[in-house]
């Protein structure tokens, strides 16, 4: 299938309760099935809030897009740069924190324009590398990075609620 055209577009302040809105639902699609239902709604009152999330679109190093297609929201990115990278603060990297497509949009190729658009972004400032951390029992996600090019580097703790989980680290030197 060819991918289609999505325009990726810069989220404004103005976004955030759009964003909110979207971050929360895409996290529970994509993880509710898999874990408690009290991790979920623990990490999701400290995760999913709006001053949490005005803070995040307000800080001049991270950047937030919207995948656009036909004039509807498919999914989002949030890329990190420098001191807003939530590991490593590396000055010639960026990290993809966040990459989700809304299901109904699955198989229309718009995580790959993201990985597209982000390494064009990164190549644009003369980065070396692009990074991120992705839950390890998220086969589908794993092997969607790695067809692109990314290798797990190292790993650390992610707490959902409760539960200490592993988040595998992978990069891609450019």
């Amino acid at each position: 299938m060819a991918p289609e055209t999505v325009t990726i577009q810069k989220l404004t302040l103005a976004d955030a309760d759009t964003l909110l809105a979207l971050s929360k639902k895409t996290f529970f699609d994509f993880f509710a099935h898999l874990n408690k239902p009290e991790d979920m709604e623990a990490y999701a009152a400290i995760a999913f809030t709006l001053q949490k999330i005005q803070t995040e679109l307000n800080n001049p190093n991270s950047h937030f897009f919207f995948a656009m297609l036909d004039g509807e929201i498919a999914g989002y990115l949030k890329l990190n740069y420098g001191p807003a990278q939530t590991e490593f603060q590396d000055q010639n990297a960026v990290e993809i924190e966040r990459i989700y497509v809304l299901a109904q949009h699955h198989g229309k190729k718009i995580g790959h324009q993201f990985i597209d658009f982000t390494l064009k972004e990164a190549a644009f400032k003369n980065l070396q590398y692009v990074w991120l951390g992705v839950w390890e029992h998220n086969q589908k996600a794993l092997a969607f990075y790695e067809k692109h090019g990314f290798k797990v580097f190292s790993s650390h703790e992610f707490v959902l609620g409760t539960d200490k989980q592993t988040d595998l680290l992978m990069r891609k030197e450019l």
